[in-house]
């Protein structure tokens, strides 16, 4: 079936393709779609110059298209996270924005655990025994657990 459409369509087969997976990207969430359109666009490109070549046969064409779709979205990835800055680099690291935060102990800390409320959130924390009521300060961050020091 792949080598019908193909075979009627000729060379374009590939544009259409790639026009089809850009239009898709504007529906679809997510900025992945793109890079696939591209290597569409690249395979389509290279079929108008040898599409009447022997060698150009549609086996070719798709091995071409899987490792180009590859290769642009590794490329197209690498890109768009090297140009990435924000103004909230701790965004998605909740605990990590806690790190120089004070709090009062909620929970005494024995056997070097105990909970602190920041906000309005109680949090697993670490640290040495100390009594409920004990100022701390969270020095660092360990997945959900918070490692805390008195002040």
């Amino acid at each position: 079936m792949l080598a019908k459409i193909i075979a009627e369509l000729g060379p374009w087969s590939w544009w259409v393709a790639g026009l089809v997976l850009l239009a898709a990207e504007m529906i679809v969430p997510g900025f992945f779609l793109v890079w696939i359109g591209l290597a569409a666009l690249i395979v389509g490109a290279l079929s108008l110059l040898f599409w009447d070549s022997a060698f150009w046969v549609w086996e070719l064409q798709a091995i071409l298209f899987a490792l180009l779709a590859v290769a642009t979205t590794f490329a197209g990835r690498r890109l768009t996270l090297r140009n990435a800055e924000t103004d909230e680099p701790f965004l998605n690291q909740r605990g990590e924005s806690l790190v120089g935060r004070t709090a009062t102990l909620h929970e005494p800390i024995r056997e070097g655990r105990g909970r602190i409320r920041l906000d309005d959130t109680l949090w697993q924390v670490m640290g040495p025994d100390l009594p409920v009521g004990t100022q701390v300060k969270v020095v660092s961050c360990h997945g959900r657990d918070l490692r805390v020091e008195p002040i």
